[in-house]
């Protein structure tokens, strides 16, 4: 796992590259390269900071030179063995054992087409010195991220964006869209950024720029096909031995030189990879998070740690356990800075901390339980949505009452917090919309009339194409299961524009590399040859995945009541954040210059201390996008920066 950067026709192009990759040392401490080359009447340069993780010695250096390819790559191919030993077959002569050294010859063999062959994650640039042309790629789903801006025929990329904002001298403009996609969703979706000129290579493509500045761009994996397909396997009674699947990418995701752990949460997802990783890996490390005694009960939350030292003690596994009571004034800056883009979703400090700790331990890498839930319907609005239908039959004077009595309800008082009734007034803020809407309400933040009401009237037609994009790409399909639906949405939008973002990002600020098994290509394709009804039976989400764990895993871990990878914020709100709080509300750049209002922010501060709503995970969010915000137009970023 790495960092990488590089400039083709851009001006100042040695220098651009060098700022790039200084910029992204925490993603590849363990060295530094660069490679420079003429093209035309200009140059390209490519950077690359390196995570040694496979072949530690200087034959898996980058960038990779080799009878005129040049390869500035990051991201892991697990199967990388056998496309060695396919190419070998052909030929090929190895010079070192490296994943890198696979891609290159791959390239070289195949060109494009090597593209679908690929089985990992990755995001690279490779430069033909006989053609002039510089490709870049992403892989299938979107794990490993690419930035790109392109001006003319130059162009800049990088695996993170603030190495683009400061290349470009603090010259890049809001993308106000983006802010609004943010406010709604509490991430940026991946088919937008966060700044105008800057772009996201999309996930399943490829873009190749050329001497004469033309640019053509390919697509060569689609999960919208993947899904019709999947459907079509499932129509024909073919059902995937999931557990089978499971078990060889989890064996595939160990593949590594130095020492591999796992996070391991106590539920299911976690733990079914930790027990799989554990026979192939005995005594293997994990990870896990506690939070202080009274956030846990101020929050109601679940005693994870029981079910993950059950799990670690049955299986040898060698847990660590962190409490987490992190100075979250200190912290929040600190990772507004590392996720790039304005991210509200607490869970990333979560990462950072776990792979922190893991990373003073000499752990590089960790295996994640990320993708379950989008791919198998484990999340609780995926059940939800089931119920709202059949809730909508419920006649509606009676509808009218129940949501009247709820909503009377406290979700909190001084002492504690009710979830029970957080999700019955979540539940019934959705419960009466069509499909789309409901769809989309059951994970957002605001409905329509809420984020107008936020923000800068000006801004409405942005709102509403916001909303309208989110339509398009959820109906934009031809399955007939409402679940796969959701599932198909979520691993286009949701996946990658939120969980991978964080992780990849959170991570790679403490240098760590994660790795998600549930989200590989083979697993997905499984995934969505599995019919709606058995990913969610009676009331049971990820049903299928349970019945493949269960043959591994105690019951009580497989079917335990859902835990949430979060933190305790309502507690957080009421004591560590108060302050900041009322500061942002009452004199935040966001107010002052019109993009939030500020009548509106105070309503929801009183209303969250009242305990009538729960506003704690937008008021976090605001939080997250003020401090984002002050940097994006400071030009420079320097404040946020000598905290991080």
């Amino acid at each position: 796992m790495c960092g990488i950067a590089g400039t083709y026709r851009w001006p100042d192009g040695k220098a651009v590259t060098d700022r790039l990759t200084d910029i992204l040392v925490r993603r590849g401490p363990d060295g530094a390269g660069r490679y420079s080359h003429p093209v035309s009447d200009a140059e390209v340069h490519l950077g690359h900071r390196r995570l040694a993780i496979i072949d530690l010695s200087e034959t898996g250096a980058q960038p990779m030179v080799s009878d005129g390819l040049a390869l500035t790559y990051n991201g892991e191919l697990y199967n990388a063995p056998e496309l060695r030993a396919e190419l070998t077959a052909a030929g090929v002569r190895f010079r070192g054992t490296s994943d890198t050294e696979v891609l290159l010859e791959a390239w070289r063999h195949w060109g494009t087409d090597c593209l679908p062959r690929l089985r990992g994650m990755f995001a690279f640039g490779i430069f033909d010195e006989r053609t002039g042309e510089l490709t870049l790629a992403r892989d299938q789903l979107g794990i490993k991220p690419l930035f790109l801006i392109q001006r003319g025929a130059g162009l800049v990329f990088a695996s993170e964006l603030k190495a683009l904002a400061t290349a470009t001298g603090g010259s890049l403009q809001v993308d106000e869209a983006a802010l609004v996609a943010s406010l709604l969703y509490f991430w940026v979706p991946d088919s937008r950024c966060a700044f105008r000129e800057a772009e996201k290579l999309p996930p399943g493509s490829w873009l190749k720029i050329r001497p004469d500045g033309r640019v053509e761009h390919g697509r060569y994996w689609n999960l919208k096909d993947i899904a019709a397909e999947g459907q079509e396997r499932a129509r024909s009674g073919e059902q995937p031995d999931l557990a089978a699947i499971v078990e060889e990418s989890t064996r595939q995701h160990l593949l590594s030189d130095v020492p591999v752990a796992t996070f391991l949460s106590g539920g299911l997802d976690s733990s079914y990879l930790t027990a799989l990783a554990a026979r192939d890996r005995p005594g293997i490390s994990a990870y896990t998070i506690g939070f202080r005694a009274e956030d846990a009960r101020f929050e109601a939350m679940p005693d994870d740690l029981r079910y993950a030292r059950q799990v670690a003690e049955r299986f040898g596994v060698d847990l660590h356990e962190i409490e987490i009571a992190p100075d979250v004034l200190d912290l929040l800056p600190r990772m507004t800075y590392h996720l790039d883009e304005p991210i509200g979703d607490p869970a990333a400090i979560n990462t950072f901390l776990i792979c922190s700790a893991a990373r003073e331990a000499g752990v590089k890498v960790m295996l994640s339980g990320m993708g379950a839930d989008e791919l198998f319907a484990g999340y609780r609005k995926h059940l939800a949505n089931l119920l709202a239908l059949r809730y909508q039959r419920v006649p509606r004077p009676l509808r009218r009452g129940i949501s009247a009595a709820v909503d009377r309800l406290p979700v909190a008082t001084a002492r504690r917090g009710y979830r029970s009734v957080r999700f019955a007034k979540r539940f019934l803020s959705f419960a009466d919309l069509p499909e789309e809407t409901a769809f989309r309400r059951s994970y957002t933040l605001y409905d329509e009339r809420e984020l107008l009401a936020l923000v800068d009237p000006d801004l409405a037609g942005t709102v509403e194409d916001v909303l309208t994009e989110h339509a398009d790409i959820y109906q934009d399909n031809e399955l007939d299961d409402f679940v796969n639906r959701m599932c198909l949405g979520d691993a286009r939008m949701f996946l990658p524009g939120l969980n991978l973002a964080y992780t990849d990002r959170s991570s790679m600020a403490a240098s760590t590399e994660v790795r998600v098994p549930y989200v590989d290509v083979e697993v997905v394709r499984a995934a969505f040859a599995v019919p709606g009804r058995r990913k969610i039976a009676g009331r049971q989400g990820k049903a299928v995945l349970k019945e493949a764990a269960v043959s591994i895993l105690p019951r009580e871990i497989v079917y335990r009541p859902k835990g949430l990878f979060s933190a305790p914020l309502r507690a957080w709100m009421s004591r560590d954040l108060a302050p900041l709080v009322r500061e942002v509300v009452n004199d935040g750049v966001l107010v002052n210059s019109g993009i939030l209002r500020r009548d509106a922010l105070a309503r929801m501060v009183a209303e969250d201390a009242a305990g009538q709503r729960d506003f704690s995970k937008q008021l976090w969010h605001v939080l997250t996008l003020e401090y984002w915000y002050r940097d994006a137009t400071s030009g420079s970023g320097e404040r946020t920066r000598l905290t991080a």
